[in-house]
């Protein structure tokens, strides 16, 4: 179970983000989770969106670099402690997370969505699940 993010390498320069993001509204993309890594050149964007195929189309016809991966998407439980619950579960897998974003879930989810780039995903998935922990997949996040 996994979701597709596209990274979208760019120039740290004024403007730059804008002429991304327009040409995703002018193709009526919704953006569902975003982040943005910057060193003082170059930038890298990361989206999860609702359509992948319409998105990586719209950024490639307009001359954006960009590649697509595989990361998951989690449902944290609304509880206190809910994200050390499922770092704890990664760490005694000894699964390492290469980065983490949190994005706003859908309204019939009682907890936080959160993105996990981690080196093995398959395996992450597996031990989530297993100890109880909700994932959420594209095509859950295209209907939201």
């Amino acid at each position: 179970m996994s979701v597709k993010q596209i990274s979208v390498f760019m120039e740290n320069k004024p403007g730059a983000l804008l002429s991304m993001t327009t040409v995703l509204a002018e193709h009526n993309i919704d953006i569902r989770a975003f982040t943005l890594a910057e060193t003082s050149d170059f930038g890298i964007v990361r989206i999860i969106v609702d359509d992948v195929y319409k998105t990586s189309t719209a950024l490639k016809d307009m001359g954006f670099v960009y590649s697509i991966s595989n990361v998951l998407g989690v449902v944290i439980p609304d509880v206190p402690g809910g994200l050390n619950q499922v770092l704890q579960i990664l760490t005694e897998e000894n699964i390492n997370v290469d980065y983490m974003y949190a994005f706003q879930g859908g309204k019939n989810i009682s907890g936080a969505y959160m993105i996990f780039k981690v080196a093995d995903a398959n395996k992450a998935s597996a031990v989530l699940t297993g100890r109880g922990i909700q994932l959420v997949d594209q095509e859950a996040l295209d209907r939201m």
